[in-house]
């Protein structure tokens, strides 16, 4: 298990949010905190700390009135720390190699992929065959829904019919080189990870996978690394201090590397 840091931008800020309360609408979103820092800070601080893989997410759609204040700050996190973070939001064919070349390590996608409730493979085939397998991260964030998780898409707020188990996993692990999954439904809250979730991921453990929403404190994290049997990375973000959270930077770093 590694830990995987993250910065989540919204409205050119550095936020931590309820996941569950994306709304395109204005005023909507439910903010945990907001950094007085930009985005270079923190990819700067995870830069000394040699920390690598953690994602640059952009959380405006480009219609939004601050998508290029939020661009701006996305890109220059990416600057500060070359081939140390990978950037989601937004991203397709004809803008990956922009946030590549300015020097992330692999785009993330969901939206691109997965429209309308369905997975679009010529969409998939496409993004592939612009950046390659080995810098695309596919997202496969999912909420609960009649008891199964499903991947929900366009800032997780709407659900597709594409249900994460074994076999999406499996089969989407051919066109990518990780998975990002956030659990929304607890994403934001640090109120305790979604169990059914980990334990999946830990069972099947075949590519690197980075598990995010509702880590809480150190017992959660003890979990975490026990149900996914120590292959599933962890994304931290609400409960950690530099977010405003009780969980020290450094105590989480020293947790998971002794580990």
């Amino acid at each position: 298990m590694d830990f995987r840091p993250c910065i989540d931008i919204h409205d050119g800020k550095v936020k931590q949010i309820v996941g569950g309360s994306l709304r395109d609408e204005a005023g909507a979103v439910r903010e945990n905190y907001v950094s007085e820092q930009d985005a270079s800070f923190f990819a700067l601080l995870y830069k000394k700390k040699k920390i690598k893989g953690g994602h640059v997410i952009m959380l405006n759609p480009e219609s939004s009135e601050y998508y290029g204040a939020t661009k701006a700050q996305a890109l220059a996190a990416l600057k500060a720390y070359p081939g140390g973070l990978q950037a989601g939001g937004g991203i397709r064919p004809d803008n990956a190699c922009e946030f590549l070349d300015a020097g992330a390590s692999h785009v993330i996608v969901t939206s691109y992929v997965f429209r309308e409730g369905k997975i679009h493979y010529g969409r998939l085939k496409e993004l592939v065959s612009e950046v390659g397998r080995d810098r695309l991260v596919l997202d496969l964030s999912c909420r609960k829904r009649d008891g199964r998780y499903y991947i929900v898409t366009d800032r997780w707020q709407n659900y597709t019919d594409v249900e994460v188990d074994r076999d999406t996993l499996d089969e989407f692990s051919s066109y990518c080189d990780e998975f990002l999954i956030h659990a929304v439904d607890v994403e934001g809250k640090a109120d305790g990870i979604e169990r059914p979730v980990v334990a999946l991921l830990g069972e099947w453990g075949k590519i690197p996978v980075t598990y995010a929403g509702g880590v809480h404190d150190f017992r959660d994290l003890e979990l975490l690394r026990m149900l996914g049997k120590g292959k599933v990375n962890v994304t931290i973000g609400s409960a950690l201090d530099i977010f405003g959270g009780n969980m020290g930077f450094q105590d989480v770093l020293e947790f998971v590397g002794k580990r």
